[in-house]
């Protein structure tokens, strides 16, 4: 753009502590500072708790928060100025374990007291996860730019009304102040949920102090050292088990790792929470959740939001529990599966039928997942195949679509009959761009070309919700479907129409939010992974050998989009599984790149087959409901049980590293 500036950010260098004085040289004509005293209202990033600021307060939390801006048109010059500014610090003791607790939730089901009581034996074990980055492809960024009183921001966002909500209250401006459009995006995960809003206040502040367009990216080290990342976990698991060696009761301690600050924490630990039973029903329930605040980068939305390092644990636990009862791990987890008309974990009703059967059926059969692991349990072989079983919740829990995000979607037809798609859903790189006008095209008997879907600008589209929670398709796309619906019925040549839907939650949701009881979902995809491997006796190397899943999304909408997305979402669920290692120690991420920070490549992709069964949800378009969440969180689970397999030692902790298998191996020693 004309007059373009370019803005660096100036992060702190402790961990914790807070800041004695800061030093900054003469600046030269046209270079500027922006910080918490340029602020023109609150210094709060509006997410769920508001308790981050996007400029420091002079407390540091963490590592590498944000203290101020140096913006100006050269970036040398700038990258000159940040280095000669010099912050003096007092330094404070970091705190790391679960002493600080910020948030705590608490549910039961049936009556676990008794169950526990009476069990004939008790079983508990602790299962560990770590931090996964999201290793999208392009890192985070913006451009900032005023037009008369009104700020313009064009990102790399999957969340367009997050950001101008974000900012309205960090200017404390009007709504029509805020204008924010999404730039093409290269994935996000999650990553772009709530981080972008961060620094899109920053960059509000700093154009109301130059007034002049700035544009800020980050260098890719300096955004995994910054941002957010996948909540670390510990989950201790303890379950009741009868005279039959069935499982009558589960309880659980779970706490995730939310870093300096809340975010998205809470809404994280819940959905872990809600998906305690996992792939299962289990009668009696007690679930206790907190989130810990410690002096580490804060940690927010990835790609399954809770919901991985869940069924990590409890996918491992029922094996455990097999194990240790001298039980068939297959045959003990076929009788606890969940089935049409069981209760859910908060005590809802799983409505639809429940095609777990179908989908192990067909995974196991294309994976010879018996006859390999029946094979692979002899000693020496180094091999070893895990299948895991799991569902996935399609939107926000309860009551929040109808009472929190209240969608709406609208429909343009123009006078020569072209309709435009207007939603703030925003097309990541999984494939909305062509789903959206296929429905829209389909319902209207017209050629896609003339469905257009361009990116969400706030000043056009209306508040259809974030892109999260594997709702676009089935909540947006829905809405879409019943406004094209309408359009078609009403159609007149010639003439603009508009057609506006607005969402209604269906009759059956009842979910209390405070005591976890209810319908938490309105729907669930299922789904079911196998991973083959081998393990190298002295490297401790794993490699992949074979991937095979079966799911059930309701109904494709376009068959290579849910290809890819299962594909991608295998990949980077067995990723997390046994390569992303990522560790902090003392609040230092060690690794700060993609050199050190290992993402898999197609070497370490095996040959991948995936099965879909058709399961028509009735308020989804076309019967569709959520996929892109739902693919990976198998993918840990299966090949951690796999890992399990080929070095016969229990496996409690991801990623299985080959440190962590030669240490396993050796613990006889």
């Amino acid at each position: 753009m004309k007059d373009m500036m370019y803005a660096k950010t100036i992060r702190s260098k402790i961990v914790k502590g807070t800041i004695k004085s800061i030093t900054i040289p003469p600046l030269p004509e046209g270079y500027f500072t922006v910080s918490r005293e340029d602020i023109l209202s609150k210094n709060i990033v509006k997410i769920i708790f508001e308790d981050m600021p996007y400029y420091s307060t002079g407390e540091i939390n963490h590592l590498n928060e944000p203290i101020m801006l140096v913006v100006g048109s050269d970036m040398e010059i700038i990258k000159q100025i940040v280095d000669e500014i010099k912050i003096e610090y007092s330094e404070e003791n970091g705190v790391f374990d679960e002493s600080q607790k910020t948030i705590a939730y608490h549910f039961k089901k049936g009556n676990p007291k008794r169950a526990f009581k009476n069990a004939e034996k008790v079983i508990e074990m602790t299962y560990h996860t770590g931090l996964q980055e999201q290793a999208y492809i392009e890192p985070q960024g913006f451009i900032v730019y005023e037009e008369d009183e009104k700020v313009t921001l064009i990102g790399s966002i999957q969340c367009p009304y997050y950001v101008k909500n974000a900012v309205v209250y960090a200017l404390g401006c009007s709504s029509d102040q805020v204008r924010v459009i999404q730039a093409a995006v290269g994935g996000a995960f999650g990553g772009k949920e709530e981080y972008p809003s961060l620094i899109a206040c920053q960059l509000a502040v700093a154009v109301k102090k130059v007034h002049k367009p700035i544009k800020l990216i980050f260098e890719r080290e300096e955004d995994i050292l910054s941002t957010t990342k996948r909540h670390p976990s510990r989950i201790t698991l303890k379950a009741a088990i009868n005279e039959l060696n069935n499982v009558t009761s589960i309880s659980a301690d779970i706490a995730i790792d939310g870093g300096a600050y809340t975010g998205l924490s809470s809404v994280v630990l819940s959905r872990a929470m809600i998906a305690v039973s996992g792939a299962y029903t289990f009668e009696n329930l007690e679930v206790l959740g907190h989130v810990i605040k410690t002096n580490t980068v804060p940690n927010g939305a990835f790609r399954g939001f809770g919901a991985p390092q869940m069924f990590f644990a409890i996918e491992m636990f029922m094996h455990h529990i097999a194990k240790e009862t001298h039980q068939d791990s297959f045959a003990f987890r076929m009788r606890h599966i969940a089935r049409q008309g069981d209760k859910t974990s908060t005590s809802g009703t799983f409505r639809d039928p429940i095609l777990l059967e179908d989908l192990i059926r067909v995974a196991t059969e294309k994976s010879k997942y018996h006859s390999k692991a029946l094979a692979y349990s002899q000693p020496g072989i180094y091999k070893g195949i895990g299948m895991s079983i799991f569902l996935h919740g399609c939107g926000f829990t309860g009551s929040g679509e109808s009472t929190h995000i209240k969608a709406q979607v609208k429909l343009l037809k123009t006078k020569d009959g072209l309709v435009h798609i207007l939603v703030a859903a925003v097309d990541m790189g999984q494939g909305i761009k062509t789903t959206l006008p296929k429905i829209v095209s389909q319902i209207l008997e017209i050629p896609i070309e003339r469905c257009i879907f361009n990116y969400p600008d706030t000043d056009n589209v209306p508040d259809s919700g974030p892109t999260v929670a594997s709702r676009t398709i089935m909540i947006v796309g829905g809405l879409v479907a019943r406004a094209a619906k309408e359009l078609k019925e009403n159609w007149i040549d010639n003439l603009e129409q508009i057609v506006t839907k607005r969402y209604v939650q269906p009759s059956y949701i009842k979910y209390d939010e405070s005591k976890f009881k209810g319908d938490a979902y309105p729907a669930y995809s299922w789904g079911v992974s196998v991973v083959e491997v081998s393990v190298d006796p002295i490297t401790y190397q794993t490699k992949i050998l074979n991937v095979v899943s079966a799911y059930d999304v309701g109904k494709e909408i376009d068959e290579r989009i849910i290809q890819g997305q299962a594909e991608g979402g295998i990949v980077q669920g067995i990723a997390y599984g046994y390569l992303e290692n990522m560790s902090a120690n003392k609040g230092v991420i060690k690794q700060k790149n993609l050199t050190d920070y290992i993402i898999p490549t197609t070497l370490d992709v095996s040959k991948m087959s995936t099965y879909i069964l058709d399961n028509p949800y009735q308020y989804g378009p076309f019967g569709a409901k959520g996929a892109g969440e739902l693919t990976l969180i198998g993918g840990a689970p299966a090949v951690a049980l796999a890992i399990q397999m080929a070095i016969n030692k229990n496996i409690t902790k991801i990623p299985v590293t080959p440190e962590y298998v030669m240490e396993l191996m050796h613990d006889d020693d």
